[in-house]
């Protein structure tokens, strides 16, 4: 992969923002560099502020089945405060890090477990019940009204990632379509994103996004059409059951048609990416064997794109909901993360629950940490970054949307108070953060979903 090298900054005329090196045959593309931009741009800039045109990103991380809460919260407030166990591999993050105290979701406060808690997450609404076609979450996730105001600056509006496939059927414990549980991202009430559960597609969408052929979204269109077309030919000979899969299934291949159809824009027609992408660099066309290589290598995909801004807006599932993955490849665990969360204090349970948080911190650190050793302008990727994770329960045990365990890090290019552990009153609005995160995103947005201000302490 490229590595971002920096010219000298005292030439008088500004180089160009797609500037190469070349050397032992090959070309590389520079990032933004000061260099790049005129010398009254950079005088006008105030200190401590990004410039205007810094690329600003926003991720979501989530994580099913919430944490050992007795594990989590850090003590001392403020810029006073001292890392909890579960936290602790962010040690050396923790200037560029916020944690949350007493947020909740209160659209999610409802019967169901997981279902509602999951697929409200980042809209903040309550989902219909429902155990088939007509989903509906009565909102738009936060991740997509920021999509929504960078569409025209990138190529591609918004990654949605995860790892397991999407789940169907109905949960009859609870009355719920599965499939609520499987997203996270949604465009509109009735529109759940799809999600790349392979990272080598993933690669490739970027690279073919920075390396555009005429004609390729004409190709791409007539591909989905003939996919459309099969499904509906094939949906047609199926039993009812079947046939409603097929309906969910179709559902989010849509969602791509319309992706799909944004990327014709006129305004990303100039883009051109901050660093190139090598085919060298492209993962394996097979999924990984190991949960813990896709992860990682998914993670990977979110830099890179991030960092060649070919995308500003990620989400990111670890898990499905009441997902039976099995958690023993950790030492010292001996079952599934689903299975586990529902300890009933059980002592030896607790210790396995600790030990799966841990590991989903540990991922965390490993995205910020790579964010952060990619150098931009004035600083890293992850000083223009914000990074959400978080859980839509607080403990898998007792279901509960109260007090959430949520984290933001980066300085949303200088927009973002870091370093500090902020206690809220009790039961304060989740969807507080996200409006503060939509307006350190430039929307402009002061309010989102249920909340009632901005949430204090967030903003710089």
């Amino acid at each position: 992969m490229s590595v971002p090298v920096r010219p000298c900054v005292n030439s008088r005329s500004p180089l160009s923002r797609r500037s190469l090196l070349r050397g032992t045959g090959a070309a590389l593309a520079l990032p933004w560099l000061e260099a790049m931009m005129p010398k009254q741009g950079v005088a006008a800039e105030k200190e401590g502020e990004a410039p205007s045109d810094a690329p600003i990103r926003m991720a979501a991380l989530f994580v099913p089945n919430g944490v050992h809460q007795g594990m989590w919260t850090p003590e001392g407030v403020g810029r006073d405060f001292k890392l909890s166990p579960t936290l602790q591999p962010l040690a050396s993050l923790r200037d560029q890090l916020l944690v949350f105290t007493n947020l909740w979701n209160q659209a999610s406060n409802v019967g169901d477990g997981h279902y509602v808690k999951t697929s409200g997450f980042l809209t903040c609404t309550t989902i219909n019940k429902s155990l088939g076609i007509d989903l509906n979450c009565n909102g738009r996730s936060m991740d997509q009204v920021a999509a929504e105001h960078a569409a025209k600056q990138t190529p591609i509006p918004s990654l949605e990632l995860g790892i397991d496939p999407v789940t169907t059927g109905v949960d009859t414990n609870v009355g719920y379509t599965r499939v609520y549980g499987s997203h996270i991202a949604w465009s509109g009430p009735t529109s759940p994103l799809a999600r790349e559960l392979n990272p080598a597609l993933v690669f490739e969408r970027l690279f073919r996004a920075a390396n555009p052929k005429a004609g390729s979204g004409v190709r791409d269109q007539l591909l989905l059409d003939r996919v459309l077309g099969d499904a509906s030919e094939l949906k047609r000979s199926l039993g009812a059951s079947d046939r409603q899969r097929m309906d969910e299934y179709l559902q989010s291949v849509r969602s791509i048609e319309k992706r799909l159809q944004s990327q014709q824009l006129e305004g990303v027609k100039q883009w051109r990416p901050l660093v190139d992408l090598a085919l060298s660099d492209r993962p394996s066309d097979q999924h990984p064997d190991q949960y813990v290589e896709q992860v990682r290598l998914m993670l990977d995909m979110i830099a890179l794109a991030f960092q060649t801004d070919t995308t500003r807006v990620c989400t990111f599932m670890f898990g499905n909901a009441v997902s039976g993955r099995s958690f023993s490849f950790l030492d010292g665990v001996s079952g599934g993360h689903h299975d586990t969360s529902h300890h009933q204090n059980n002592e030896d349970k607790l210790r396995q629950y600790q030990l799966i948080n841990l590991w989903h911190i540990e991922q965390y650190a490993y995205l910020l940490n790579k964010l952060a050793g990619m150098q931009e302008r004035d600083g890293s990727v992850l000083d223009h970054s914000m990074v959400l994770y978080g859980s839509g329960l607080r403990d898998g045990n007792s279901h509960s949307p109260h007090n959430l365990p949520i984290l933001l890090a980066g300085r949303g290019g200088g927009r973002i108070a870091t370093g500090q552990h902020l206690e809220s009153s009790r039961d304060t609005p989740l969807a507080n953060l996200y409006a503060a995160m939509l307006n350190a995103f430039g929307t402009g947005a002061t309010r989102f979903a249920d909340s009632t201000e901005m949430l204090p302490g967030v903003l710089a």
